[in-house]
């Protein structure tokens, strides 16, 4: 059973996205900020992290993918979030700003985002 931390401050979206997750066999671990990803992240281990771009600070999601991926350069990163449309700026992964593997506008249909996750989970 694959772990998967969820880092993201909007408490709706983690109920729903934790509860399609557990649904279909995931454990999860959940963090509301940065700090306390980073946290989770170095006890827990995670398979895979869903990580926000706006939260107490409107770029912890970059700060933070940047972060993990000098830590745990295999580690699959998923980042969710609307920045785009709050900013009216585009997005998307690349090596150095959003060192992602992936990176999908909120909301997010839940078959697309179980297909996101089995993909960068190699199933």
């Amino acid at each position: 059973m694959a772990k998967i931390l969820i880092v993201d401050d909007d408490e709706d979206f983690v109920s729903a996205v934790n509860l399609l997750l557990k649904s279909n066999g995931f454990d999860v671990a959940i963090a509301n900020s940065r700090q306390e990803g980073m946290e989770i992240f170095d006890k827990d281990n995670p398979d895979l992290v869903l990580l926000d771009v706006m939260m107490d600070e409107p770029d912890d999601g970059f700060v933070m993918a940047q972060s993990l991926k000098k830590k745990a350069k295999n580690i699959p990163i998923l980042m969710l979030t609307n920045v785009g449309q709050v900013t009216g700026m585009d997005f998307d992964k690349d090596s150095e700003m959003v060192p992602v593997d992936d990176f999908e506008q909120k909301p997010i249909m839940p078959n697309i985002l179980l297909e996101k996750i089995n993909q960068l989970l190699g199933k």
